[in-house]
């Protein structure tokens, strides 16, 4: 195992809830953490405190909107730039099902459902466009922060522009994700990069969480501790492509083992975002 000191980690979303929390034991345990948020001012005050509770500055911040793909590959080009080196992506940002987004259909900058777009897509392009740095730094992982509530993707009608529902379209957005990481493990040699998902806890007493559903049910803990494990813990270290509940190996929705569908999702993500189809 790559000693903590010499781990770069960048965590999308890191500037609140779950992401700040595991940028935080992260960087108290000695790793370079690369904060990602939307807002300059809260990614500053993040990095203040992690440096503060550090001690060291050990810290980078990176701006953008995940509701343009530009700002998320321009994030990428900033990232590879400044860094020689990246050994594990968690991909935490995103738009939760209600709150502060609305449970109305939105658009991405992009004209996308925004909860498909900024969850799912904004991730994919993310990770494509840093995977040659996660290669070159092998071994490497990718964790994507995704849920136990999951909706089967309808394929003619992913933008749901027939019948909106903010909770289903978050559902089809995380189902995504797990679908995308399957993918991606089937392709890369575990021995370079392993990709994994997980559901990190049930209503975490965040902000978002607190604000939408008024009470919480495990604490932020149990989520930092679940995510940290499958971003730097040593039991899992070659495993890929599975989808863990907490820390626990499960299983996801039935569709995410469709390798047809998987391939089918891969497809249109490449083709809505203009990426390459293959590796």
């Amino acid at each position: 195992m790559r000693a903590p000191e010499d781990t770069v980690v960048l965590v999308t979303g890191s500037t609140d809830g779950l992401g700040r929390a595991v940028a935080l034991r992260l960087a108290q345990d000695g790793g370079t953490v690369l904060l990602h948020g939307r807002d300059a001012e809260k990614l500053a005050s993040t990095a203040a405190t992690v440096r503060d509770a550090d001690g060291s500055d050990r810290v980078r911040t990176y701006l953008a909107d995940f509701s343009s793909l530009d700002a998320v590959r321009a994030l990428a080009r900033q990232v590879e730039a400044e860094n020689d080196r990246l050994h594990v992506l968690v991909n935490n940002a995103g738009v939760g099902s209600g709150k502060p987004a609305g449970t109305a259909r939105q658009e991405t900058a992009d004209g996308f459902e925004l909860r498909f777009g900024v969850n799912h897509l904004a991730g994919f392009v993310l990770t494509l466009h840093l995977l040659p740095l996660l290669r070159r730094s092998a071994p490497a992982r990718i964790v994507n922060v995704a849920s136990a509530g999951q909706y089967p993707i309808e394929f003619d009608d992913v933008m749901l522009e027939r019948s909106y529902d903010g909770t289903r379209a978050y559902r089809q957005s995380k189902l995504a994700q797990i679908m995308f990481g399957f993918e991606l493990a089937d392709r890369l040699p575990a021995g370079e990069v392993t990709v994994n998902s997980l559901h990190p806890a049930t209503f975490m007493p965040t902000k978002i969480v607190l604000e939408q559903h008024g009470h919480s049910v495990d604490t932020l803990e149990e989520g930092v501790e679940a995510t940290l494990r499958l971003a730097v813990g040593a039991d899992v270290e070659g495993v890929t492509g599975r989808y863990f509940n907490r820390e626990d190996d499960a299983r996801a929705d039935d569709q995410a083992y469709d390798a047809g569908a998987r391939q089918l999702l891969w497809e249109l993500s490449a083709e809505l975002t203009g990426e390459p189809a293959n590796l």
